[in-house]
């Protein structure tokens, strides 16, 4: 696994661009899928591999969200198709359940996440007098659990959950000692979280991310009094669009003395479920434009054959579900390759697209 400070249609009638069926979503099987689809016979992970593409673990900025990865695998895909036939790698249809853990793979791998500092995090880790109850070894003492026996330093979701868990007993403990509930920016928890991950105590761990299928989740959210809460302005769908989960530990954390006390506890499953639901429901709604999406789509060339039944391309409508990153990613590998062939014959050029026509196109297409 790559180490913490670490991803569009046409033949063949109606394609369907949403998740058809819930389904789960495993960063293992994402790891299994990368490597086993070719990826890094290009890709550097962690200065390992042949180094033909870039590092993807080695990046210069965090500033990429799901719709980011989209529209940059679309502007590259012809460039790694070509490299492909000449290696004479496959070129892989890609589910969207695979693209769904595929991206599991890039959240438990932080690939999203703010750059840290691991001297940033030591020095936080002192300042927010986190040292006064948790050591770094069991031999160091201290009244809550070391951090080399820390498991939520692997999986995002541990983190959320302990964090929610334990925030009476961390909140007697620390009125206890005098000490002020410390306000955590998401960037703070980035800086801590890389400094803590890479100790010699706990730097070869392995990350993951599993989510289940978020259907048992939407009755846990009411069930929990979580639908009390977050409705209206506090609605989650209007506050956790391109959120990262450290920025949802982070306003987890700096929102419990004014939450419901004590909080209903949850088991680790029970927190799966429910980020799946939320994952499935907010986590890939692209915040874009779609007014802009519209132009990108017109001025792209994508209506030159969406527009026309005679070329073959399915007439775009609204799904069931959101278009998403996800499925974006998945028409893109399935069908991409016969897209460039007919693009050729009409002498359209592939198009490039940012992050932000991206996020406004996939906005666009959901408002058909």
């Amino acid at each position: 696994m790559i180490k913490a400070g670490f991803l569009v249609l046409f033949l063949h009638g109606a394609i369907a661009f949403a998740l058809a069926a819930p389904m789960d979503a495993d960063s293992h099987r994402g790891a299994v899928f990368f490597q086993q689809q070719g990826c890094v016979n290009c890709h550097t992970v962690n200065g390992g591999g042949p180094g033909k593409a870039r590092d993807l673990s080695r990046r210069l900025t965090r500033d990429y969200t799901p719709a980011g990865i989209a529209g940059l695998m679309w502007s590259h895909a012809p460039v790694m198709w070509t490299t492909m036939a000449k290696e004479n790698v496959p070129i892989p249809r890609v589910s969207t359940a695979q693209a769904a853990d595929l991206f599991a793979y890039f959240y438990a791998t932080r690939y999203f996440e703010r750059l840290g500092e691991a001297e940033i995090g030591k020095r936080l880790f002192q300042e927010k007098r986190c040292t006064e109850c948790h050591s770094l070894t069991a031999s160091g003492g201290g009244v809550g659990p070391p951090v080399e026996n820390w498991e939520s330093l692997q999986s995002p979701i541990l983190l959320i959950q302990h964090m929610w868990n334990h925030q009476t007993q961390m909140h007697n403990a620390m009125a206890a000692r005098g000490v002020t509930w410390p306000h955590l920016s998401s960037q703070e928890l980035e800086d801590l979280l890389i400094y803590l991950q890479n100790l010699p105590q706990t730097r070869e761990k392995e990350d993951f991310l599993l989510l289940p299928s978020p259907e048992n989740g939407e009755q846990l959210f009411r069930e929990k009094g979580c639908a009390e809460c977050h409705k209206g302005k506090l609605a989650l769908e209007n506050r956790l669009s391109d959120s990262t989960l450290t920025d949802v530990a982070a306003a987890m954390w700096n929102h419990a003395p004014q939450m419901r006390q004590p909080p209903p506890e949850l088991t680790i499953t029970e927190w799966e479920q429910l980020i799946s639901y939320v994952w499935a429901k907010q986590f890939f709604a692209t915040r874009g434009n779609a007014a802009r999406g519209h132009k990108t789509f017109d001025s792209k060339k994508c209506a030159v054959c969406h527009n026309d039944p005679s070329s073959g391309a399915p007439t775009l409508s609204k799904p069931s579900e959101p278009y998403s990153a996800i499925n974006m990613v998945s028409v893109l590998w399935q069908h991409g390759p016969a897209m460039l062939q007919k693009m050729h014959e009409k002498h359209i050029t592939w198009p490039q697209l940012s992050q932000n026509e991206m996020a406004n196109l996939i906005a666009y297409l959901n408002s058909l």
